[in-house]
């Protein structure tokens, strides 16, 4: 069992960013990305949040990279509309992958009192996947909301297009059961209502 989601469970949007949408940056003359749904998705985990005054936290990506459109003073930086933090919702900004790397999220977080986080944002296999590998080491209980995240097609070395759905799901398929527990909007949405028996809880290294 799930237990429901109480204020000792942040909610965590990662890099909702509008240069996430520079599909030929990310992904090259052909670039593209998946779940379309993503934002609306997040932004009905928002409106949950929001309505049970449950805690939420945002990152802002700030690359080192000359060229990258997340740039906190590009528009680009800027966060998409409708998703942006209200004033009393921490925003920590990064400039690498992870969203403890160099940041005081840990601190932010527990001053909070967090120990459960559910995450979700752009892109799966890179902010996404490296903030939430570092919350399951750090200790914190940790959820993946694996529909309401998305991410580009990547070229490899050799040259290969690889699609964005075959990056998505190989990530959430290394996550889950060894960094997070991995679950879709429709059900934490139900956990910010009631327990849910028929869930179940995977996280490991514990």
């Amino acid at each position: 069992m799930i237990q429901r989601w109480g204020n000792e469970t942040g909610l965590l949007l990662i890099d909702v960013q509008r240069g996430v949408d520079d599909l030929q940056h990310w992904g090259g003359s052909k670039g593209r990305r998946n779940h379309p749904q993503a934002e609306a998705r997040i932004t009905a985990l928002l409106s949950a949040w929001r309505e049970r005054a449950l805690p939420v936290f945002y990152t802002l990506h700030d690359s080192r990279e000359a060229e990258s459109p997340l740039k906190a003073n590009a528009p680009g930086g800027a966060f998409k509309p409708g998703l942006e933090p209200r004033d009393d919702e921490p925003v920590i900004q990064k400039d690498v992958n992870s969203g403890f790397i160099g940041t005081n999220l840990d601190l932010v977080l527990r001053r909070n009192r967090i120990t459960r986080l559910v995450v979700a944002g752009f892109f799966t296999n890179m902010c996404v996947a490296s903030t939430v590998r570092m919350a399951g080491n750090m200790g914190w209980d940790t959820y993946l909301v694996r529909d309401a995240c998305a991410c580009t097609n990547r070229i490899g070395p050799d040259g290969t297009d690889f699609d964005p759905e075959l990056l998505h799901e190989t990530t959430v398929a290394t996550l889950h059961g060894e960094f997070c527990t991995s679950l879709i909007t429709e059900d934490v949405l139900s956990l910010a209502k009631r327990d849910m028996p028929s869930l179940n809880r995977v996280q490991g290294n514990e």
